[in-house]
């Protein structure tokens, strides 16, 4: 990557900084590569200045922080690079220099910094306010396809045990976003995609958009279609050292949405969690000892 998407924003700003702020605004100029791929601390040794120094230089471009950065520039690389068939050629040439307890090693070791990254007070903070607009929502419309489609099934799964404000976008028939007609300001569309994004699901997002339905998204980037159209936005790392996307943080985003929600319920939810307990019970649905 020749240059990457800040470039003239820097270049526009640079002769204005601090000493130290234009040592990290070069390192950027200059390898935009290695932005998206090395840690911030690694940078800053690079660029001979403090890790600190490439947080207010993040911030000195009006983003939240230098992740927002490596983020940006990761998906410059991405849509760079080729699709998932060039990617798995290069996972094999790989597999087969270092063997396949490395590729399971790289992989369990990026997912497990990826679900860490989660902890972060920045993305703490989006997804308690995403939490916040589902839980307050009359009715919550989960929306993803292909790959996300796992992640909108499980969030409203788990949300189906506490009444029926979970309303899946999903049918045969190609009717499944038929439900949206009905949607109004005091819904929700949760909607999940990553690159490369699916047209339904972006479609379906602006087509909301346009009926003044309050839109969440959980995605990868801050460019991003749905980000635009995102009243609240969690984004969640997706790289990963195997030809596909890592979604296991994307379901612990769903995971944690759905106890919030359900905490946020209180008694309402408790009565709601009773009721399927009580139906489940009825049909037998889980395997015991008794039952056996």
């Amino acid at each position: 990557m020749d240059q990457g998407p800040l470039t003239e924003q820097i270049l526009a700003t640079f002769d204005a900084m601090p000493g130290q702020l234009q040592s990290a605004a070069r390192y950027v100029l200059d390898r935009p590569s290695e932005v998206a791929l090395l840690s911030m601390r690694e940078q800053a040794r690079q660029a001979g200045v403090p890790p600190a120094t490439m947080t207010r230089l993040a911030k000195r471009l009006g983003l939240d922080g230098y992740d927002t950065v490596r983020g940006l520039y990761a998906d410059a690389v991405r849509k760079t690079a080729a699709g998932f068939a060039r990617k798995a050629n290069l996972q094999v040439a790989k597999q087969k220099a270092r063997g396949d307890e490395a590729l399971a090693a790289d992989i369990v070791g990026t997912v497990s910094r990826q679900v860490a990254m989660l902890a972060d007070p920045l993305r703490l903070k989006q997804i308690v306010a995403v939490a916040h607009r589902l839980a307050d929502a009359e009715r919550i419309f989960c929306l993803g396809l292909r790959a996300c489609y796992p992640i909108a099934w499980h969030l409203h799964y788990v949300m189906s045990m506490l009444g029926d404000r979970a309303v899946l976008l999903d049918a045969p028939g190609s009717v499944g976003n038929d439900a949206v007609r009905g949607a109004g300001r005091g819904d929700c569309l949760l909607a999940v995609s990553i690159e490369p994004y699916t047209r339904a699901t972006i479609e379906t997002a602006h087509y909301v958009a346009g009926r003044k339905v309050p839109i969440v998204a959980m995605t990868d980037s801050r460019l991003s279609p749905l980000a635009s159209l995102a009243e609240e936005l969690v984004l969640i790392p997706t790289d990963s050292p195997s030809f596909f996307h890592a979604l296991t943080p994307a379901f612990v985003v769903a995971e944690i949405l759905a106890a919030l929600i359900a905490g946020r319920g209180g008694q309402a939810s408790l009565k709601a969690l009773r009721r399927t307990e009580a139906q489940l019970s009825a049909f037998n649905v889980h395997w015991t000892e008794d039952t056996a």
